[in-house]
């Protein structure tokens, strides 16, 4: 099997095409495990819309969310589907933040990674990839936390390999992609939002757009694609 290619140029390659990513609009942890539960099924202007009517009508801070109204959190919620789900995963929130770590979730999540790791995961919606990149985009750990479609873009270039589980192949995927990787935040923020943008773009899980890509040269699913013609 042909080694897989260097990342860093990858990440060059997609940035000289896509140009630099936003992260979320925020760096705290509380507001990025919020920002993941405020509209399901939401693309990110319509994620980002929800957030700021939040953050404006409500506040972030978990007091402030439980005396809010239904209705007003139902206002919040709709740029996703099943609103009535959301405020509720978002009432669970803030009764998980206060409960469990007395409202500072900044804390929690500069414990040692295991800890932290788990401490995010008693969240709605936070599984342990999840989890990995509120560490990441917080900047409490330099740990390359990705989302699928991000997953798919290395499994397709030749990091990792698909397993019988998607924790499996995530963490062969992630282990394989971190270790040619500089273990700063900032290094690893940037590729998580290249590999996901590409993800959602051009590298789609169905159709993948290989004829306009930068880096199908060096893609491993590339050539096994080309070969089977």
């Amino acid at each position: 099997m042909p080694a897989a290619p260097d990342l860093p140029r990858v990440l060059d390659a997609l940035e000289k095409l896509y140009g630099k990513t936003a992260p979320p609009p925020t760096t705290d942890p509380l507001e990025l495990v919020l920002w993941e539960n405020v509209a399901y099924l939401a693309d990110d202007e319509k994620r980002a819309a929800a957030f700021r009517t939040l953050k404006k009508e409500v506040g972030t801070r978990p007091e402030r969310i439980l005396a809010a109204s239904g209705a007003v959190l139902q206002q919040v919620a709709k740029a996703g589907i099943m609103a009535g789900h959301q405020v509720e995963k978002m009432r669970r929130v803030a009764a998980i933040a206060q409960e469990h770590f007395g409202g500072d979730v900044g804390a929690a999540a500069k414990r040692p990674l295991p800890e932290a790791r788990k401490a995010l995961m008693k969240f709605p919606s936070i599984g342990a990839p999840g989890a990995e990149k509120i560490l990441l985009f917080s900047r409490s750990h330099p740990v390359l936390g990705l989302d699928s479609n991000a997953l798919r873009v290395l499994v397709r270039l030749g990091y990792g390999e698909e397993k019988k589980s998607y924790d499996a192949t995530y963490r062969s995927a992630q282990e394989a992609a971190a270790a040619r990787l500089k273990a700063d935040c900032g290094t690893l923020i940037r590729a998580h939002l290249l590999l996901r943008h590409h993800g959602l773009t051009l590298c789609r899980r169905s159709r993948p757009r290989c004829e306009a890509c930068p880096v199908s040269g060096v893609c491993a699913y590339y050539r096994g694609a080309t070969n089977r013609r």
